[in-house]
């Protein structure tokens, strides 16, 4: 059993309870625009397992040590994450190109600030973003999502709001 946090765009900004938040996970996924190396190095110092992608904001030093996709597993459940993916319906190309060959269980991304968890019917995958939990963007409340993965099973989803952007 795995448990995992999420989180995406934080723009230089990593809030404080984030760390009490992920005290129970023994993961910590980030979807893009670290928004600094800072960011990086103080998600390393908690300890856990790191899954990292760049975004379109991040500048060369967090581009050096992330990639711009991840496949990995986790448990029994294949995981795709990108910061640019769109959603359901509504994917960008390169994405939806991604996602017909390498056909994930779970799809993670960022960049809108929007957060979804939807599982998308057609191509048979749990798509999660977290939303945004920086202070910099058009979200007026600031995200991040924690969940289970125990083999195959999804489970124990929770939406974690760390109060409003500004």
């Amino acid at each position: 059993m795995t448990r995992i946090g999420v989180i995406a765009d934080t723009h230089g900004y990593l809030d404080p309870t984030l760390r009490e938040h992920f005290k129970t996970c023994s993961e910590i996924w980030h979807a893009g625009d670290f928004g600094g190396v800072e960011v990086i190095d103080e998600l390393a110092s908690w300890g856990k397992t790191l899954r990292l992608v760049h975004g379109n904001i991040d500048d060369h030093e967090v581009r050096s040590c992330t990639a711009e996709d991840l496949f990995f597993k986790c448990e029994l459940q294949s995981v795709f994450m990108t910061h640019i993916a769109g959603y359901p319906g509504r994917y960008h190309a390169r994405a939806r190109e991604i996602i017909g060959t390498h056909k994930p269980g779970i799809v993670v991304c960022g960049h809108s600030h929007i957060l979804k968890v939807i599982y998308d019917k057609k191509l048979k995958h749990l798509h999660i973003n977290p939303g945004s939990c920086g202070k910099h963007g058009f979200h007026q409340i600031r995200t991040a999502i924690r969940f289970t993965i125990d083999g195959k099973n999804i489970k124990d989803m929770q939406v974690i709001e760390l109060g409003h952007r500004g």
